[in-house]
């Protein structure tokens, strides 16, 4: 068996494969199971106030999402090999589905929990299929503009889910309908699969490595879980002296150490991690953790910042980032065809200079901070985000033969969602624990300008660390060159 035959191999009528219907069949499965991952950031205080849990807590539910998402990715490799394209999405999508349902009937908050895993099961199932549907689809002269249709997807999406999710809570005034009105659209996307997608891959059933999944699963729930914990839950919080911080950090590496390793080793690997001999994919993939950190982190934080520092409804919160998100939808695609024409050099190098300018102007935002220089530093956030992800994404990727294009998609897939999720969790620790620190020299930490101030306090400190990132990615922009060949290896 080869691993990648059968994310590759095409069926004999390719050919005649109409690309369009199966490409929107992709898009719409994608968009909505991408958008959840931002869709409740918006209502995170509700949340909070109706469960009566904290923000450490309620983060999981977007943390929870995108971890599972990254656990579920590499295992998905094997079962695009074990199930037909049609087989795989319309699982995924029923997933999905059944997920939103859970969610917004949810009494409890482990409850909600639970069917956000659910949806996330669906979400990791299906963007495997998307990613390497689309490798097989294009030929390379042609990718650039192909990967900005996903980036419209994978940038897209998660940038305007608070806006989104701002509308609805101000025409509902209740989370649950952020549920309610996706489920009629992951029903839509099942019944348009059912007509147009077409398989384009064959089934192989290659035999499964259970100690990989295992491997895997301890290693990236291991690590984002610590991360996550750093900041606490409920009222202590916890640090770094807390067993179950570095205790699961600690074992999520040596499951890292040992996965990599057992991967390096086996014959058949789940994934073959080979594909990081390429330079371009090396830096790509560092580029890509990055940005994906910054995005998710911030698309975390303002929400916050504005409706508990600045008072803001949850209506006027989603608006004040829509611009943003609609910059970001509208030049993936260009950014795209950019690539092609230019090649990446012209694209992540200034893209990488806007997010550090970008990431230390958020650095000096206060309560009095116009809505209009917030829209500002987001849309030119939004501008660096585009003109970083798809071209150094694609640029990694075409440095590697046809045999790693399914290893190096599931890769960089994986790396996403697990880079989204320690976004969150360690941006959020570092804001709560600049929340506490302030709050503890506080002489009336029970005042509402106190508290506000606090918000702030541990804002400008996630967006401190945040510019830190920034400035290695900007580094490592200078060391991407265009590739003009497949490096064999």
């Amino acid at each position: 068996m080869h691993t990648a035959s059968a994310a590759t191999a095409a069926p004999r009528d390719l050919g005649n494969v109409k690309r369009l219907p199966i490409l929107i069949s992709l898009i719409i499965g994608a968009f909505f199971s991408i958008l959840n991952e931002t869709l409740l950031n918006i209502a995170l205080v509700d949340l909070v106030e109706d469960f009566g849990v904290t923000f450490n807590t309620v983060q999981w539910l977007s943390t929870s999402y995108m971890l599972t998402v990254g656990i579920l990715i590499p295992v998905s490799a094997l079962l695009v090999q074990w199930f037909t394209t049609r087989q795989m999405f319309l699982g995924a999508m029923t997933l999905f589905s059944l997920g939103t349902l859970v969610c917004a009937l949810a009494p409890e908050f482990y409850v909600l929990l639970i069917g956000r895993i659910i949806q996330a099961l669906g979400t990791g199932l299906m963007l495997p299929v998307m990613m390497n549907t689309i490798l097989v689809l294009y030929p390379p002269e042609k990718r650039g503009a192909a990967m900005g249709s996903i980036g419209l997807v994978i940038m897209f999406a998660p940038a305007i889910g608070p806006t989104l999710s701002g509308l609805i809570l101000e025409a509902t005034d209740n989370w649950r309908w952020l549920f309610y009105l996706v489920l009629p659209f992951g029903i839509f996307a099942i019944a348009f699969a059912a007509i147009f997608l077409k398989n384009v891959s064959d089934v192989t059933k290659p035999r499964v490595d259970v100690l990989s999944i295992i491997l895997s699963t301890i290693a990236f729930g291991g690590i984002v879980y610590g991360f996550s914990s750093l900041g606490g839950h409920g009222s202590e919080g916890s640090g770094w002296s807390d067993p179950k911080v570095y205790g699961t950090v600690i074992a999520g590496g040596i499951g890292l150490i040992l996965f990599v390793w057992r991967q390096l080793k086996m014959r058949e690997p789940m994934l073959d991690m080979r594909a990081f001999k390429a330079p371009m994919f090396s830096y790509s993939t560092i580029l890509i953790i990055i940005v994906m950190m910054a995005l998710f982190s911030t698309l975390m934080l303002l929400p916050i910042l504005m409706q508990t520092g600045m008072a803001l409804t949850a209506f006027a919160a989603g608006l004040v980032l829509l611009p943003g998100g609609i910059v970001n939808g509208f030049l993936s695609p260009i950014t795209g065809k950019l690539f092609d024409k230019f090649g990446p050099r012209a694209l992540v190098i200034p893209g990488s200079a806007i997010l550090v300018v970008i990431m230390y102007c958020f650095t000096q935002i206060s309560l009095e901070t116009s809505k209009g220089m917030i829209i500002l530093l987001h849309c030119n956030m939004s501008l660096a985000m585009s003109m970083i992800m798809m071209p150094a994404q694609t640029n990694g990727l075409n440095q590697l033969t046809p045999k790693y294009y399914p290893h190096g998609s599931a890769i960089l897939s994986t790396l996403q969602q697990v880079a989204g999720a320690l976004g969150i969790a360690f941006f959020i620790s570092i804001m709560s624990s600049g929340t506490k620190d302030y709050l503890l020299s506080s002489s009336d930490p029970t005042s509402p300008a106190e508290l506000a101030g606090s918000v702030m306090a541990g804002i400008h400190n996630a967006f401190e660390v945040g510019m830190y990132f920034s400035i290695v990615a900007l580094i490592l922009s200078f060391f991407v060159k265009r590739v003009t060949a497949p490096k064999e290896f």
